[in-house]
């Protein structure tokens, strides 16, 4: 006979799971790159000013400013990827890689345990 589990109960493991997560050296890390980053003040001046462009962008677009439009995103352009230069800015970048194959190889493995686990119900049934 099957267990049926209580939302209650599925919460309460997905919750007891997703402090465990948040425990291994991937999630640390990646928390570790992201407090180098927010102390970061030239990371900080050069995403402010990003997304200043990036508004301005909008702007210039809405009102069919083209040619000013295109000199904007060159800016924007010229920005990222000074900011992509920075070796936090790197180490931050590859970190949210990592957890995200990490998390992506958890939902995998949860699914595929899901399936077997309702393939082998039904075939009881």
């Amino acid at each position: 006979m099957t267990h049926l589990y209580s939302n209650e109960e599925i919460l309460a493991r997905a919750k007891m799971l997703a402090e465990r997560l948040s425990s291994t050296e991937q999630v640390q890390f990646y928390k570790q790159a992201e407090a180098k980053i927010s102390s970061n003040q030239k990371v900080q001046r050069l995403v402010d000013r990003i997304k200043h462009y990036q508004k301005e962008s909008v702007n210039l677009q809405h009102f069919g400013k083209t040619e000013a439009y295109h000199q904007n995103e060159a800016v924007i352009d010229r920005l990222q990827k000074e900011l992509e230069s920075i070796p936090v800015v790197q180490e931050f970048k590859q970190s949210q890689e990592d957890v995200n194959d990490f998390l992506q190889l958890l939902v995998k493995l949860v699914s595929q345990q899901v399936f077997k686990k309702n393939q082998s119900t039904q075939s009881d049934n």
